[in-house]
């Protein structure tokens, strides 16, 4: 019997480390295309910045015989400097992606290096229970890392994609208003209103961002007044009809507690709006939050399409995992009831640790 167990373990360490091992080469791999990518744009970046500082050169030969100089060579001028501008800046939008994308790819491959130590080190797991809490550790771990990289990845897409992108055109149309001040005050005037609103529509973007990244009310006034502002903040961005209720008595709960299920229900509600996408205005996204003395419930019902759960596990989905691995370790448990075209039900409950005053 103790050879099958430690036959058992050992084969599910052998396919551990091969799995590691491939997660590792992807992402080296993965990392040699980006610190390629990011040499080239580097070297372009460097070619249009000389192109834009002989272009702004001929610009102000331009500006210094304004008077004398024919309006379309005037025109001309300024229409390839601000080209110049526009390519310069969203060049150093892409060279600053990648050099996140870069950083954290190298973060990945320094944690599955140090796995990797601790699975071929046998003198820090002796004996089949112990290969078990190594390889389980490192799987953590590694689902971990892997759940936050695809978190900072995914606000790294949205920032560059949004408000990087916003601010770049802002500032080229600032550029353009201040010199059309002395040709079109009114055209200006015009111009400076639709800047206005442009700056304040990114700053609520830049807003929301900071919210998802860490909300400030989750310290100051808890979880449940927090995630009551993330489900109204979410409908009234994405237009998906999602509702909550809370039960029991709402009181302060341990600060990683009160982290963990913000972020349980910040990724359930987020999984059941990109997977009805194609249909959000006919889904209804229902969260149930019961807290009683000894223990806090959490629901999460949406009427979309629905998915196979064993497909779901078969496939890795690293966030319902983790949250599932998160729950079974504060000692509670998790639910997935759902099925391909019946919507989906997801419950969990963990014990109600409460602040020590």
């Amino acid at each position: 019997m103790d050879l099958q167990v430690s036959t058992g373990a050992e084969d599910g360490q052998s396919q551990f480390e091969q799995e590691l091992q491939a997660e590792y080469d992807q992402a080296k791999n993965t990392l040699g295309e980006v610190s390629l990518m990011l040499a080239q744009s580097q070297a372009e970046l460097n070619k249009l910045t000389q192109r834009n500082a002989a272009i702004n050169a001929q610009l102000q030969q331009v500006q210094a015989q304004f008077e004398s100089i024919p309006r379309a060579d005037i025109k001309a001028a300024y229409v390839a400097a601000l080209d110049a501008q526009q390519r310069l800046l969203v060049m150093r939008g892409q060279l600053e992606k990648l050099q996140g994308d870069e950083a954290n790819l190298r973060k990945i491959v320094s944690v599955i290096d140090r796995a990797r130590e601790v699975m071929s080190n046998p003198g820090q797991s002796k004996g089949g229970g112990g290969i078990r809490s190594a390889a389980g550790g490192a799987a953590s771990l590694e689902m971990t890392i892997n759940a936050q990289e695809a978190e900072r990845q995914r606000l790294s897409r949205q920032m560059h994609d949004g408000p990087a992108q916003t601010l770049s055109n802002f500032i080229v149309q600032t550029e353009i208003t201040a010199r059309m001040l002395d040709l079109d005050q009114a055209r200006a005037k015009e111009e400076m209103v639709n800047l206005k609103a442009a700056a304040m529509n990114t700053f609520k973007e830049v807003r929301t961002f900071i919210f998802e990244l860490r909300p400030m009310m989750l310290d100051d006034l808890g979880l449940f007044p927090t995630i009551k502002r993330y489900v109204e903040s979410f409908k009234e961005q994405t237009g998906c009809d999602v509702n909550i209720s809370v039960k029991g008595s709402e009181r302060r709960l341990q600060p990683f507690l009160e982290v963990m299920l913000f972020r349980a229900l910040q990724e359930l509600i987020g999984n059941a709006y990109r997977h009805n996408m194609e249909n959000i205005s006919k889904v209804q996204v229902n969260i149930t939050v019961v807290l009683d003395d000894t223990l806090c419930r959490v629901t999460v019902n949406d009427s979309g399409k629905g998915f196979d759960p064993e497909v779901v596990d078969q496939s890795g989905h690293i966030g319902l995992k983790l949250i599932r691995e998160r729950v079974e370790m504060l000692g509670g448990y998790m639910e997935i009831d759902s099925g391909v075209g019946r919507g989906a039900r997801i419950a969990f409950q963990v014990p109600a640790l409460e602040t020590q005053s």
